[in-house]
């Protein structure tokens, strides 16, 4: 049997299998690795119709996942909204909004997302928009994306009171005249809010993940687990199929509301396997508590403000409950856990619940844990998922932001423990949590290994000694990535029998300092054996500049060239009306 198409390059790089002979060609066939050898071995499968890709000096390795991300809310959220990130101080904010606001009808929402709460001399307060912004709409949300800061015109138009109650540590703070300051924090409290906003047709949300899609392939992305599947999550993927396709694989893991009943379960139980030609639902999310920033995190000790303090499942057996009912369905579960008690509790509960066949459970975040919970994560086979972009780039090595004030230097210390837990066995996968880090997969893993921000030299490192190797993280995102998705047969290699999901790069990253990560430019990518060529200039981030959306330099798109990318010409010709908004 021939070959459907051949990759020649400088290197195929193997990750963890550093044993394997050299090679610098793959086949692929029927979607699959067919072989891997040196150039003269893999000749003998061209046939006439085999389409050869050659990529002189580059270096092929397997496709990089993203193992936590929101893109159909932060597509929406980002093509729609302002961004806020680098307004450091509250006229930056409002030089912003006033931008957004010219030549809009007096009753047009204005909304925006990375809020930096330190712009705040103490808490979080909408109020700040009455002078400047009188009757107008206004709907910015943190960086942490747990949280909005409104104008009192939401306040009035939502009919907020500051007296609503919810099951989860939602709260709509209040003022000591006892009413909203415009500070809505966490997720049912957000929901009274985000139902006022103004509807986005299908066709514009699609064409905004679309797009958003195509930018994070082009940074060299082939698949990515959404974290969620919420409205219109279901419509936007179908439409864009309909269109044309998605230029990655897509896994959708649907939330369970925090203290939701057996029904709410049922729902998301029911919507395992629902997918169509890259995208499915498989496992279920949790969050069992919030974020540090907003007090919201469940930390053992409370934090200098005595917050917090508390799981946002306010019925902990509740959560336990919900996990046992995943899990005897056979259905894996991520939990969303940031502080140290929240860790332990979910840990306590895998065990008590057990594992499943399909895929381990995961526990996503864990943004500080002491010592004795490092080796629990291999005892009980739990993937440990860090996006260690959160330090890097939302607190600081001299302890001044919120997150390093609130919780204090010891716990800081134990913060994003990136090489603690490899050392103690864990299987540790990387992440971004797009929107809210940076989508750039190359700039992520740079950080990773610099422990700042990787375009800023002179930044003091966050916790220097949880650094890890290239190799570490690029395996965080590759075979690692395909382990915590329960496909470790199928994908996470460059091997014969599996999917050709593969990653072209210019240079092997494996040789490159972390510094230059972000500038090797991915040549091509690969999803089930359909190429997809780039032009280096236009997918490079050498000019990154430290933005969470990446995507100015990404905007060349994907070009085809001759049969083998029959898929890659159907992809790139599919590009929607590129519209802004979420």
């Amino acid at each position: 049997m021939y070959a459907d198409v051949i990759l020649l390059a400088h290197h195929i790089e193997h990750l963890t299998d550093t044993s394997a002979s050299p090679a610098d060609a793959v086949a692929i066939a029927d979607g699959r690795v067919a072989a891997v050898g040196s150039a003269s071995e893999i000749a003998a499968l061209r046939g006439p119709n085999t389409v050869v890709h050659e990529f002189p000096g580059a270096a092929v390795l397997p496709g990089l996942v993203d193992v936590h991300a929101h893109p159909v809310w932060g597509s929406i959220s980002t093509g729609s909204g302002v961004d806020m990130l680098g307004a450091a101080t509250l006229d930056q904010v409002f030089d912003r909004v006033a931008a957004a606001a010219a030549g809009r009808p007096a009753d047009a929402w204005i909304t925006g997302y990375d809020l930096d709460v330190n712009v705040f001399d103490g808490d979080p307060t909408g109020l700040v928009f009455a002078e400047r912004f009188p009757g107008t709409a206004i709907s910015l949300m943190t960086r942490d994306a747990h949280a909005l800061v409104v104008s009192p015109r939401v306040v009035e138009l939502v009919g907020l009171t500051g007296r609503e109650t919810f099951t989860d540590a939602s709260s709509v703070e209040t003022g000591p005249d006892g009413r909203p300051t415009g500070y809505i924090v966490e997720l049912q409290a957000m929901d009274l809010v985000f139902p006022h906003y103004p509807e986005i047709p299908v066709e514009t949300a699609a064409a905004y993940v679309r797009d958003r899609l195509e930018q994070l392939a082009a940074c060299g992305l082939t698949g990515l687990h959404a974290l969620d599947f919420g409205d219109p999550s279901e419509d936007v993927y179908r439409y864009i199929e309909a269109h044309g396709e998605l230029p990655l694989r897509v896994r959708c893991s649907p939330l369970v509301p925090a203290d939701s009943a057996p029904e709410a379960w049922a729902q998301v139980a029911g919507l395992q396997g629902r997918g169509g030609r890259r995208w499915h639902v498989e496992g279920a999310k949790f969050m069992l508590d919030g974020t540090a920033d907003n007090g919201t995190a469940w930390f053992e000790r409370p934090d200098i403000h005595g917050e917090n303090r508390e799981p946002l499942w306010r019925d902990v057996n509740g959560y336990r409950a919900a996990m046992r009912f995943f899990a005897e369905r056979g259905i894996p579960t991520a939990t969303h856990a940031i502080g140290d008690q929240a860790v332990r509790f979910a840990l306590d509960v895998i065990e008590e619940v057990g594992p499943v066949q399909r895929a381990p459970h995961r526990i996503e975040h864990i943004e500080s844990i002491p010592d004795d919970l490092l080796g629990r994560f291999a005892e009980l086979g739990v993937v440990a998922s860090l996006q260690p972009v959160h330090g890097t780039r939302h607190t600081r090595a001299d302890g001044t932001d919120n997150w390093s004030r609130r919780i204090g230097p010891d716990r800081v210390a134990h913060g994003w423990r990136t090489r603690d837990l490899l050392d103690h066995g864990a299987v540790v996968v990387l992440g971004s949590d797009w929107p809210i880090g940076p989508g750039d997969p190359r700039v992520g893993l740079a950080d990773c290994q610099l422990r700042r921000p990787v375009e800023e030299p002179g930044t003091p490192p966050v916790q220097p000694g949880q650094a890890v190797a290239a190799r570490e993280a690029y395996a965080g995102m590759t075979v690692a990535a395909a382990y915590a998705g329960g496909v470790s047969h199928e994908l996470g290699r460059v091997a014969p029998g599996y999917l050709a999901d593969l990653t072209v790069f210019a240079a092997n990253p494996l040789d490159l300092a972390p510094e230059a990560q972000p500038g090797n430019a991915v040549l091509a990518t690969v999803v089930g054996g359909l190429v997809r060529t780039y032009a280096g200039a236009a997918n490079s981030a050498s000019e990154y500049d430290g933005s969470p959306n990446p995507g100015g330099a990404l905007t060349g798109g994907a070009r085809a060239e001759g049969p083998g990318n029959e898929g890659a010409h159907d992809e790139s010709s599919h590009n929607g009306t590129r519209k802004g908004r979420l």
